[in-house]
């Protein structure tokens, strides 16, 4: 059985709220949250600080455009 993140087509999106004292603050927690989990490529899509922390979402970029992509594996296989 082929793994299921060989099965995403690019990304995933994390969005959260993260109690903060700032904008940079928060972005920098999720983004570390994030490569915590095992992934490495991630990116910031969109941050708003509001009141006690800021609402965040967050890429984990499972290929990037050009990459071999594990989903056309999956075709061949089946």
């Amino acid at each position: 059985m082929p793994e299921i993140l060989d099965r995403i087509m690019d990304a995933i999106d994390f969005e959260t709220f993260l109690v903060c004292n700032s904008d940079e603050e928060g972005r920098k927690l999720m983004v570390r949250l994030i490569k915590e989990w095992g992934f490495k490529d991630v990116d910031i899509v969109c941050s708003q600080y509001q009141g006690p922390g800021s609402r965040i979402r967050a890429r984990a970029y499972i290929h990037r455009s050009g990459d071999v992509y594990g989903w056309l594996e999956l075709r061949n296989e089946e």
